[in-house]
């Protein structure tokens, strides 16, 4: 499988790392922890079993919008098999309008969570297979409850197969 992903500025991904050390260093769990070389704050925009090489220039045409404001909005928790949790990313209009183009241009995706009504733009702190208590809310860094803006500035994509990343811009 192959994701799409874009990618912060410097200074965004900075202040990601930032928390993802600090919720390490008070034991919850963080992705400081996931020491793969292609590990670094993304936000997914869609997944695809394959990236086709005729998509390819679709998908630089696309991704000629970058960069694009990036506003990161409170904490996110999701529940399943894993528990996770996300920094918002306020879906923009120039962020909702790219990602429902990346979609058109790898149709048959068929995961419904990246469909445009079903998406939600995040960028993830930590997982755990532990439950939603794992990160109690007073113990959570307080830059998570501060306003943030930067710029989405790059797109890769992730193989999960040979879990290496191709740049797409």
């Amino acid at each position: 499988m192959r994701t799409v992903e874009l990618l912060p500025d410097e200074a965004t991904e900075a202040r990601v790392r930032r928390v993802w050390r600090r919720l390490a260093e008070t034991g919850m769990p963080s992705l400081a922890a996931h020491r793969h070389a292609t590990n670094r704050p993304h936000l997914t925009l869609t997944t695809a079993p394959e990236l086709p090489w005729d998509v390819r220039p679709a998908l630089a045409e696309a991704f000629s919008v970058l960069p694009l404001p990036l506003r990161l909005a409170g904490t996110l928790r999701f529940e399943g098999r894993t528990s996770v949790l996300a920094w918002r990313v306020a879906a923009e209009a120039g962020l909702a309008t790219l990602q429902r183009r990346v979609g058109e241009l790898l149709p048959g995706a068929g995961n419904p969570l990246f469909e445009p009504e079903n998406w939600v733009p995040h960028l993830s702190l930590g997982r755990t297979r532990t439950g939603p208590d794992s990160w109690p809310a007073e113990l959570l860094p307080a830059e998570l409850s501060e306003p943030w803006e930067g710029r989405f500035t790059a797109a890769r994509s992730y193989d999960t197969e040979s879990r290496t990343v191709e740049r797409l811009t």
